[in-house]
């Protein structure tokens, strides 16, 4: 039994090697946090903070259940700082020596944001106050005469590190091998199965043997994927789909992380700069066919579009850089790894929570822990078959424990009257679950309506009644008022539930609203295909219509199985 997990961790109770700044003090705990306010996270599509206590929550879930294997695809961390790296660390080598669990890891672009070392910080720290408090990990980086901001803490632990620092703290969860496994082996190796050693592996496991050249110049990137096989027959394949396009300075200055772009794209670079994983990865599955073995295969980044091929009508509604519309994969990616024997691959990047299917290949996507719908996926194989379960993080000890701090901040940003401030109901929550569907909404609130949707069509659909909106569509209500009880709003933030949370999502939204969801675009878009000449109006309500139906209708992502002879995807109830 396997778990998969992506999350961004943390280190709110880390200590700082080389600075006596211990963070701000919480009265309710008697404790120093290093928190982020609560006015970036709900401006960020995770959560920073609380996913700390989800995470040792899902830790303690794992061993409940016996699971033994956990693999990480990528954003195991927020930017790759020392602080953040060394608390994960402890974490991880904490349940692996008391539960004997192996953690397995892939690359995201959260963990190394540039190929090398970057000093860097954030000016959102939660400060005193209420206020923000800038640390950052060089003298000069900030500068403000905004009272809201305090005077900046220096540390090298707030610095993002490069490949090189990041394996070599995090060595053991797969980036290296270990005397005790049966086989492991990187797309540069020079001995094949038959002849391996661990001494082998180790001679050209050092990454400076784990470079390729990356065009249009000479530079030279490491590459960190890895084939690792930790007992018989069970192979994890992880691949390293960062890449990070040079501009012209990285010729001369290659070592220079501001002479690259960031890597958050994925696998649309890879076939343009990564050529060579494609040849491997073949070879690693021709090899797993013949040897008889379970291969698993993840990365950070998705191979198939993760909007359940809505991705057109979101373009045509919004444009074509809105909704992260820059990260979806081109089918070509699928139809590649497909041919090079890629029969289902796991996914993060996105934090939601989908299957996609192509000609070949099956997409998982790994929700987070630090996003609605907080989950993780449990894989069990079985002779011929991939059984996916979906299990969601409700319950979370601990995960107010911030909460006083962030009344702190409001008082203090209603005292300034700050705009755009974030409501205090957020606090008023039971559940993690509920708590991380507050953060999409307040998300969709203050970020998402200002960054991706036309005014015009805010301004038309967004303080409508669902009345309202079913007589535009050409229903004739009498004295009906079951559907005033949801706006527009509500309906665009439940699109935004839908594509976070799929199926899952539904449970939250109501069946019964679900249903009145469909019959209005049932109606609509029958009304739509008799307009000679429909207004742009007329042309976004339609094409928002068909987003909500195609999010509400994709394959099954709560809990499913796979035949890997066919790849059919068939729903366990």
């Amino acid at each position: 039994m396997l778990l998969w997990q992506m999350y961004i961790y943390e280190d709110i109770y880390g200590e700082l090697s080389d600075s006596e700044y211990k963070g701000v003090f919480n009265t309710k705990t008697n404790t120093y946090a290093l928190a982020r306010t609560m006015q970036s996270q709900l401006e960020s599509t995770r959560l920073f903070n609380e996913n700390y206590f989800a995470f040792i929550t899902a830790l303690d879930n794992v061993v409940e259940r016996g699971i033994k294997y956990v693999v990480l695809p990528g954003d195991f961390s927020d930017d790759g700082q020392p602080l953040n790296i060394r608390g994960l660390k402890r974490i991880l080598k904490e349940y692996e020596q008391k539960y004997n669990i192996q953690f397995i890891a892939a690359t995201g672009n959260h963990d190394v944001v540039k190929p090398f070392y970057q000093d860097a910080g954030k000016k959102d720290f939660l400060g005193e106050g209420g206020k923000n408090q800038p640390i950052y990990s060089k003298e000069g980086m900030f500068e403000s005469e905004n009272p809201s901001y305090l005077k900046p803490i220096i540390t090298k632990d707030i610095a993002k590190l490069g490949y090189e620092e990041i394996l070599s703290e995090l060595a053991d969860f797969g980036f290296y091998p270990k005397k005790t496994d049966v086989y492991w082996e990187t797309p540069f190796s020079t001995y094949n199965y038959e002849d391996y050693s661990f001494k082998k592996a180790k001679e050209q496991a050092d990454i400076l043997k784990r470079n390729y050249k990356i065009p249009p110049y000479k530079t030279v990137m490491p590459d960190v994927s890895y084939l690792l096989e930790p007992k018989e027959n069970l192979w994890f394949l992880s691949i390293d789909a960062n890449v990070y396009i040079p501009k012209q300075m990285a010729e001369k200055e290659s070592e220079e992380s501001s002479n690259y772009n960031s890597a958050s794209i994925g696998y649309n670079n890879v076939l343009t700069h990564k050529k060579h994983l494609l040849t491997w990865v073949k070879s690693v599955a021709e090899r797993a066919e013949k040897l008889g073995k379970n291969l698993i295969v993840f990365s950070h980044y998705p191979m198939v579009d993760f909007n359940d091929d809505a991705s057109d009508d979101i373009r045509e509604l919004l444009g074509e850089n809105k909704m992260q519309l820059h990260r979806v994969p081109k089918e070509e990616v699928a139809s590649l790894f497909a041919k090079a024997g890629v029969k289902v691959h796991f996914g993060g990047h996105m934090h939601i929570n989908d299957t996609g299917v192509r000609k070949g290949l099956v997409n998982v996507q790994i929700p987070s822990l630090s996003a609605y719908i907080p989950a993780y996926k449990v894989l069990t194989i079985s002779e011929n078959e991939f059984d996916v379960e979906t299990v969601v993080i409700d319950k979370v000890s601990r995960f107010k424990e911030l909460f006083p701090l962030y009344e702190m901040e409001f008082n203090y940003l209603k005292e300034s009257k700050a705009k755009n401030s974030w409501n205090k109901e957020i606090l008023e929550v039971n559940s993690y679950k509920e708590f991380t569907n507050w953060h999409l909404k307040e998300l969709v609130r203050l970020r998402f309506l200002k960054k991706d949707w036309p005014k015009d069509f805010k301004d038309f659909f967004l303080e409508k009644t669902g009345e309202e909106l079913m007589i535009l569509a050409g229903k004739t209500l009498d004295i009906d008022v079951r559907f005033s009880a949801w706006t527009g709003f509500d309906m665009l933030f439940d699109l935004y539930r839908l594509r976070s949370a799929d199926a899952l999502a539904i449970e939250d939204i109501g069946a019964h609203r679900m249903k009145e969801y469909k019959e209005l675009i049932k109606l609509y878009k029958a009304k739509f295909i008799l307009l000679e000449n429909p207004t742009s109006l007329e042309m976004e309500f339609y094409h928002f219509c068909v987003i909500f139906e195609k999010f509400s209708n994709g394959e099954p992502t709560n809990h499913f199985k796979i035949d890997l002879s066919t790849l059919k995807i068939s729903e366990v109830n």
